[in-house]
């Protein structure tokens, strides 16, 4: 068979299935029962990094180091030794924080724990799974084959592959809560709450974090306020700061079905950073459209038919501009 025939059948079975079915994408996934998440201040960071250390300590990771210096960590992103990581956004001459002309201002990147993760749906061996619970997206590297099909899945380049083991593993947040870890089961949280000075990063249910986050935002910029500290819930202690003139956004309340990482910021977070999101979770969508055109095997069984017609014609073609030379 001509190639240009087969793309050209192969494309009209797909647009016979296409033509007769109706191809709807699922219902955006609802969050878990018991979500739990972090609340991420943007306004609150000082950059210490306290939360990248407590992250390094609690999942025994090792520092990032630079040239002959060992013992500082100089991660810049994430990667198979580094699950959370602060970066900067500068402007201008960057004297302002918090202001996005001639001024900066901090952003997290870790796991967001989406509520409808693309990782979770892409990976073909459920080595990447959300707890039906908390909602932690977890990875098991027992499971795991390597195929890295959860980095393409992620619009927050979360996964990474460690390519320096020869039995390569996924690396990622998993909210302290790992299997041999269990921080939360325990009735902890995450490290980098814990370690938090100034209560940026806040630890709680998904809900509890999203009432907070809208408290923030509707109240007047100038006043004084008492940020709480570690759990939401039961906040171990606050930082007085004067309320910022923040973004009126909560960055993972519907991005993409939503996340159970939830940010807010001063500055917009296209400049931060973020992907462009719609409310609509890829995995829905995907996960949709793949159900609809191989039910019943239609499109395979379309496709399939469609070649072997043209392989059969072809075959009587050849035999008999062969009879005729005879």
């Amino acid at each position: 068979m001509k190639r240009r025939n087969f793309f050209q059948t192969s494309l009209g079975a797909a647009g016979a299935v296409l033509a007769s079915t109706t191809v709807q994408a699922r219902p955006n996934l609802e969050p878990a029962p018991q979500a739990v998440g972090m609340l991420f201040d943007s306004t609150l960071c000082v950059g210490c990094k306290a939360c990248v250390s407590k992250c390094k300590e609690v999942n025994h990771m090792p520092p990032v180091a630079m040239g002959k210096d060992t013992h500082a960590d100089f991660a810049l992103d994430l990667s198979f030794a580094t699950h959370n990581v602060i970066k900067i956004y500068t402007s201008g001459d960057g004297s302002k924080k918090d202001q996005e002309q001639n001024g900066f201002a901090f952003e997290k990147r870790s796991c967001m724990h989406c509520v409808d993760p693309g990782c979770v749906s892409v990976c073909p061996v459920t080595a990447l799974t959300r707890d039906p619970v908390t909602g932690i997206v977890n990875y098991n590297a027992d499971v795991c084959i390597g195929c890295r099909t959860c980095m393409t899945g992620c619009p927050y380049n979360v996964p990474q592959y460690d390519y320096n083991n020869a039995l390569g593993e996924i690396h990622k947040c998993e909210m302290c809560n790992q299997k041999g870890l269990e921080r939360i089961t325990k009735g902890g949280m995450t490290g980098c709450a814990e370690a938090c000075p100034t209560g940026a990063t806040l630890f709680g249910t998904r809900t509890a974090l999203l009432e907070e986050a809208k408290r923030r935002l509707a109240l007047k910029p100038g006043q004084v306020y008492k940020y709480p500290m570690g759990d939401v819930r039961k906040p171990d202690s606050f930082h007085e700061k004067v309320i910022p003139q923040y973004k009126n956004h909560v960055w993972g309340e519907k991005e993409a079905g939503g996340t159970n990482v939830m940010h807010i910021s001063a500055v917009s977070f296209d400049k931060l950073g973020m992907p462009p999101l719609g409310e609509r979770s890829h995995a829905s969508i995907s996960e949709g459209v793949q159900s609809t055109l191989y039910s019943y095997m239609a499109l395979p069984a379309l496709a399939l038919g469609g070649l072997g017609w043209v392989v059969k014609r072809n075959t009587e073609v050849a035999n008999k501009e062969g009879g005729d030379k005879s």
